[in-house]
């Protein structure tokens, strides 16, 4: 945390302006962290391996360690909280980065994801919804893609692992209509065979238009084309830490690049 906003954070405590936790805060400016060049291939890295500069989270859940972010918490202590990026919105992209759950105690546990074209629904908090490329300890529902507290017309679970799926757009009651759906050439059962427990995994996620690629370990694990009027067109990117769960995430070499 930068001094300016300690000072800032320790005066409104006393006047009682603040009830929520502090942020995870860096001293470079967000805008320094947006503007950073991009490498050769176009990708920008979005985490420097040493700290959360350019990133906000509620406090005491997101740290860095031996050069990854770490989202930790018990299940006592668990909280329905993310870690956003302070690059701006996101629009057309594809992002890379590895991922795994870590032992705790010995146990693999927790349910995460990258939200993305998403929008905070609660500053205080820390709370995000719409677009998420989801992953869990178990991999029972790692590769599909998920609205987020229903932001993008409560969709619940979009595209499962091992389908496409197509949103018309006529699309505009979940409740009432079903999309349509394809197969990809890997089916659910061989998909998740290949996502590694407890261990990194790679994750390639590409959003352009109204298409969205989710990719693990080289594979494509769904797909969506979204032409409803409820498609999401920009928003924030965030990482995940599920309520209800004991659980270290773990993210590193994240990059992204604009398309």
């Amino acid at each position: 945390m930068s001094r300016k906003l300690a000072l800032f954070a320790a005066a409104a405590f006393g006047l009682g302006l603040v009830t929520a936790p502090l942020l995870v805060a860096a001293d470079k400016p967000a805008d320094a962290v947006a503007q950073a060049q991009p490498d050769a291939d176009g990708f920008v890295s979005l985490f420097n391996g040493k700290d959360l500069t350019g990133w906000r989270g509620m406090e005491g859940y997101w740290s860095v360690k031996d050069g990854a972010i770490c989202g930790f918490q018990t299940k006592e202590k668990s909280k329905q909280t993310f870690l956003i990026w302070e690059g701006g919105n996101v629009t057309d992209f594809e992002l890379r980065l590895k991922f795994k759950f870590a032992p705790v105690d010995g146990k693999v546990g927790g349910n995460s994801g990258i939200q993305f074209r998403s929008k905070v629904t609660d500053e205080k908090n820390f709370v995000v919804g719409g677009y998420q490329a989801d992953f869990d300890s178990g991999n029972q529902y790692t590769g599909i893609i998920y609205d987020e507290k229903g932001i993008a017309g409560g969709r619940g679970i979009m595209s499962k692992r091992g389908e496409k799926t197509t949103y018309g757009a006529d699309f505009t009651d979940p409740k009432k209509q079903k999309p349509t759906t394809e197969k990809l050439e890997k089916d659910d059962k061989q998909l998740k065979e290949s996502i590694k427990v407890g261990d990194w995994n790679d994750a390639v996620l590409t959003v352009k238009g109204n298409h969205v690629v989710f990719k693990i370990n080289g594979n494509t694990t769904t797909e969506v084309i979204d032409d409803s009027p409820k498609a999401l067109k920009e928003g924030v990117l965030a990482f995940q830490l599920h309520a209800g769960h004991t659980m270290d995430i773990q993210f590193k070499d994240v990059r992204l690049k604009k398309l």
